[in-house]
């Protein structure tokens, strides 16, 4: 007794049982039942269809045999230097207290604050001492070289 299995479901086809269908390219496909014939020619996928063979073994139903478990690697950590910074540099780094890291960080916040202080005064100083060397008032457009207006004149 030959049995055949359903080219769509993947279930057992005894004799007397089902139907065969050949494709135009002469590939033969058998079928247990209309569901199945149905559900090919509609060119649905079977793995999609949870009572299909093929969706079962794709989403691991019913293997309860082969229960070994899966040996996990240990990542292990490496640190490296990266661009601009050596290794002992990022190991210094990181090994300062916060305490101490929150005070360097304010530090240099004041030196930075004072720093632009003093080129805005500087800045200030400047624009300053060209203003008092013109001495009459120019506005932009004078300044860029506009055309004066001429007192109008009366006949």
């Amino acid at each position: 007794m030959k049995v055949e299995i359903d080219s769509f479901s993947g279930a057992k086809i005894y004799p007397g049982r089902g139907t065969l269908f050949v494709r135009g390219d002469s590939k033969i496909f058998r079928f247990q039942n209309s569901k199945s014939s149905s559900l090919f020619k509609q060119r649905k996928n079977p793995r999609r269809i949870a009572w299909t063979v093929l969706y079962r073994k794709s989403h691991k139903k019913g293997i309860t045999e082969e229960v070994s478990k899966k040996r996990s690697r240990k990542s292990v950590k490496t640190q490296r230097a990266i661009v601009g910074a050596s290794l002992d540099f990022i190991k210094e780094r990181r090994s300062i207290k916060p305490e101490i890291r929150k005070a360097k960080r304010d530090e240099k916040i004041k030196a930075d604050k004072e720093k632009k202080k003093a080129d805005k005064a500087a800045r200030k100083a400047e624009k300053a001492k060209l203003a008092g060397a013109s001495g009459s008032k120019v506005s932009k457009q004078q300044a860029k070289g506009a055309f004066q207006k001429v007192a109008a004149t009366s006949r």
